[in-house]
């Protein structure tokens, strides 16, 4: 086996849910590990494992980050990401609120869920799914 590619680690295919309710995306709390890193809301989402597809590391993280079961996820569009290009997908899930999920001391610390009122995302419509941009930083 060969050097690791430093290029491949920094393009790791990530994979982000589209979750609408009511007319709210749900969106992910983070805050930086790192000090004075900030925080910001995000898609559920995160990077694909070896082997898995786009869609079944978006139906894994959903249920990870926000203890929601995927019912169905369709493909809507490719996005960059600071972390990676990502898949993003319309998502369904099962009825149940959202919970956020258990944090792993991996990544950026998980401070809570909310469903975030679409209109006020400076979202992309595309298919008729509300995407907003991946991270909506908060200001400090």
């Amino acid at each position: 086996m060969g050097p690791v590619s430093l290029r491949l680690v920094s393009e790791r295919k990530r994979a982000a849910a589209v979750i609408v309710r009511d007319g709210r995306v749900l969106m992910v709390h983070e805050r930086s590990r790192r000090s004075g890193g900030g925080e910001w809301w995000t898609l559920p989402g995160g990077g694909l494992e070896p082997g898995e597809t786009a869609e079944e590391a978006v139906r894994r993280e959903v249920f990870e980050e926000t203890g929601l079961v995927v019912s169905a996820a369709r493909h809507v569009l490719e996005m960059p990401y600071p972390s990676g290009m990502t898949s993003v997908f319309a998502v369904t899930v099962a009825d149940g609120e959202p919970r956020i999920g258990i944090d792993d001391g991996m990544g950026p610390e998980l401070l809570g869920l909310d469903w975030l009122p679409a209109p006020e995302l400076p979202t992309e419509t595309t298919g008729g799914v509300p995407v907003p941009p991946m991270i909506v930083v908060l200001p400090a």
